[in-house]
């Protein structure tokens, strides 16, 4: 078995870069190679070989790291390429951890990439096939167990929503648009513009609503804050909106644009738990939130929703999903997606929430999807990121959260690109209730 031992990371970027050594303090797994064996690192390289026969990904030897963005080499338009800067370290990383090791093999600079969105699509196109079957088998040799300190309990939700949502107002206010929504926007037409995207996360926000039957008068529970346009607009239609975050940073900035905007009145933001709240409103809705509580807690968060509508009301969610079998297959493994960027989360299967709501006694009436909207969201999301990495570096994140952050993005854009991922609004009342009935 081979010792770990202290990397040097080379990001992308700047020359100045490829003298700079990762912060073992922030970033333990990154600086140091695991611990592996030459048979772990082997049946590795056979996994990527076979997995890249798979695809019309091409992959070429660096030579060493560098700085710069690759030219495409060995396939030419269509068949982006990976270069391999340390294959040794890559295959090495990918031995021990699996798709943990692919990322964080990113973040220290390991490889790149000419088309990284193009790379990771055609990956995630053929996930079902990508490992050859008798080493299917190995799964669990590669699969980490979810960490118990991620479960989405009430005190672990919150250390889990903060590790995300309160890394800085600032860095979000970087790629999103004015209106900070961070969620899939829905666009008039595909592809989309920067200019688009405002009217588009509107567009988005308003559809939700409608769905939710919001008007004035309409008592509203929002789960899952954001940074408050949705309660805004809300409010704007004459709604009385609660909406809760357990994001500190999201909460403060909410109660200020609220009192910005005049409507103090009319909403209310409160920092707590959805599992906390208490009454009965004539609409509940919910953005992109599902995939943070954990299929642990599925059965007591729509249990929730449906203790708390009112006779008549309507519950609107709009959350990512998953093929089931790929959502059984990741249920209990701790991930790349969910050891560095959203701990203690999964994302449903459209059977999961049809199952998990109709138990809690509600009945979908109204299911949409659009994930090919989200891809283009993506793009648009990590254009303005990449666009603004100075000033991510100036607000005291690294080369490794640049690249991190920049995988982060790709990858999911891969995932709703490939069709692995979608994104759907779905609209939920009490079972026995008229599907159109108000209140």
């Amino acid at each position: 078995m081979s010792p770990p031992s202290i990397r040097t990371a080379y990001p992308r970027g700047h020359a100045s870069d490829a003298t700079a050594p990762v912060d073992p303090a922030r970033w333990p797994d990154v600086a140091r190679l695991p611990r592996s064996t030459a048979l772990r690192t082997a049946i590795a390289r056979r996994i990527v070989e076979h997995a890249v026969s798979q695809t019309p990904v091409r992959i070429r030897h660096g030579g060493g790291h560098h700085g710069g963005i690759p030219a495409p080499a060995d396939g030419g338009p269509g068949h982006p390429t990976l270069v391999l800067h340390d294959a040794a370290a890559f295959h090495r990383r990918i031995g021990a951890d699996g798709l943990i090791g692919f990322g964080e093999s990113y973040m220290a600079g390991e490889w790149d990439a000419d088309d990284l969105v193009g790379a990771l699509t055609a990956l995630a196109s053929r996930a079902d096939d990508l490992v050859p079957a008798p080493l299917r088998l190995l799964r669990g040799a590669w699969a980490h167990r979810r960490p118990a300190r991620e479960r989405n309990t009430l005190d672990g939700a919150g250390d889990n929503v903060r590790r995300h949502y309160d890394l800085s107002n600032d860095l979000f206010a970087l790629f999103l648009d004015p209106g900070l929504t961070y969620s899939s926007a829905l666009f008039t037409a595909l592809p989309a513009t920067h200019r688009d995207l405002t009217a588009a996360q509107h567009r988005k926000i308003d559809r939700i609503l409608d769905l939710a039957r919001v008007g004035p008068g309409t008592r509203l529970l929002e789960i899952g804050t954001g940074w408050g346009e949705l309660a805004l607009r809300a409010a704007a239609r004459g709604a009385e909106v609660l909406t809760v975050t357990l994001s500190a940073e999201q909460r403060d900035l909410a109660v200020r644009r609220v009192a910005a905007a005049g409507l103090s009145d009319r909403v209310t933001v409160e920092l707590r738990d959805y599992r906390q709240v208490q009454g009965h409103f004539d609409a509940v809705v919910s953005v992109e939130m599902i995939e943070a509580v954990g299929a642990e807690y599925w059965p007591e968060f729509f249990a929730t929703l449906r203790r708390l509508l009112s006779p008549g009301g309507s519950v609107a969610l709009q959350g990512i999903t998953m093929r089931h079998h790929s959502m059984l297959n990741t249920a209990r493994t701790h991930t790349w997606i969910s050891k560095y960027v959203f701990p203690g989360g999964l994302i449903p299967s459209r059977e999961a929430i049809a199952d998990e709501s109709t138990a809690a006694g509600l009945r979908i009436t109204d299911d949409t999807g659009y994930g090919d909207h989200y891809a283009e969201t993506l793009k648009l999301w990590r254009e303005d990121f990449l666009r603004h990495a100075e000033a991510v570096t100036t607000l005291g994140f690294d080369r490794v959260f640049l690249r991190m952050w920049e995988l982060y993005l790709a990858y999911s854009e891969a995932g709703f690109r490939s069709h692995y991922l979608d994104v759907r609004q779905i609209r939920l009342v009490a079972d026995g209730a008229a599907p159109g009935s108000r209140r």
